[in-house]
């Protein structure tokens, strides 16, 4: 009797460790590749504010790096494209900004912008799902686009408020 529930406990307990092993396989290929038709697309700039940044070759860089974030299909890809768009956005950053745009709420957004793409590559470095994070970047970027669009709109003239 003892033999018998002895082998019967190592069967069961053999069949279910190798039940697991071909779960865990199946679940680590899945996420390596990446959906982007899901992402939200890149917000327009407005012709005001994008013959202004034309001339703005840092920016120039950093668009051509953000659309790349589209055309990825797997880890290996965003990695590489978010590790791109950190070194554009640290060259941008310490670029001079075109005299419209170098004001505290544009370089806030990009501030903001820099934070979510730095939580993608955190995310990608840990082996974590980034796609929470990159939809968040993703937004930070729109608002950063939009905040061209709405300073080069606003024609309150700030002086005349702060001489009162």
């Amino acid at each position: 009797m003892k033999r018998i529930f002895f082998f019967s406990a190592m069967l069961v307990l053999f069949l279910s460790c190798k039940e697991e092993k071909q779960e865990s396989t199946a679940e680590n290929t899945e996420s390596y590749e990446i959906n982007t038709e899901n992402w939200d697309k890149k917000l327009a700039v407005k012709p005001k504010a994008e013959a202004i940044l034309k001339d703005w070759a840092e920016f120039a860089a950093l668009e051509t790096s953000f659309d790349a974030l589209y055309t990825v299909a797997n880890r290996d890809d965003l990695n590489l494209v978010i590790e791109n768009l950190v070194a554009k956005q640290n060259e941008l950053e310490e670029s001079t900004y075109p005299e419209t745009f170098n004001v505290p709420q544009v370089k806030s957004r990009q501030k903001v912008f820099k934070t979510y793409a730095l939580k993608v590559k955190g995310d990608l470095f840990y082996r974590t799902d980034p796609e929470e994070s990159v939809v968040q970047m993703i937004e930070a970027y729109n608002a950063f686009r939009n905040q061209f669009n709405v300073v080069v709109n606003n024609t309150l003239d700030t002086d005349l408020i702060l001489d009162f």
